[in-house]
């Protein structure tokens, strides 16, 4: 899709575009750069809304196909068992979720351990992995790749 509309502050905080596994006419998917398990995302509203309720109907409709794609690729990808969607617009008020896929011990992708150290309670998002740029790179990439493989 088209970069028309102005990025929000939440996007270039989690750093879109280089972060970005897609985007549509109304939310944009970046990997997260601290991973509280493996395949973290955030999912943000393109839209200039602080609100959850204020999210226009065209939002809403294509945030099912874009959820839809996020859970094939992370299937693919990560192997969850759960998932996690968190709204927390403390410090980042634009609407956006962080979505955690959710697993009992530890994925490894390239050379890093992944553990998701909450589990099977809450997400410990302070307990979360810094990954180094090769792995990062890699594993936005194979998140691109299976996004791609994906169908709303």
């Amino acid at each position: 899709m088209a970069d028309a509309a102005p990025k929000t502050a939440t996007e270039i905080k989690f750093g879109d575009p280089a972060s970005r596994i897609a985007q549509t006419d109304h939310w944009t998917v970046l990997l997260r750069p601290k991973q509280p398990a493996l395949g973290s995302l955030v999912l943000i509203c393109r839209e200039p809304v602080r609100a959850f309720s204020d999210v226009s109907p065209q939002a809403y409709a294509d945030m099912r196909a874009v959820i839809r794609r996020i859970e094939g690729a992370l299937r693919d990808v990560v192997r969850y068992e759960r998932i996690n969607y968190l709204m927390l617009m403390m410090v980042d008020p634009d609407v956006h979720f962080h979505v955690i896929p959710r697993y009992e011990g530890s994925r490894r992708f390239g050379n890093t351990d992944f553990p998701d150290a909450g589990w099977p309670g809450p997400p410990m998002l302070d307990a979360a992995v810094a990954p180094d740029a090769i792995t990062s790179d890699a594993l936005l990439a194979q998140l691109r790749d299976a996004w791609l493989r994906q169908t709303g």
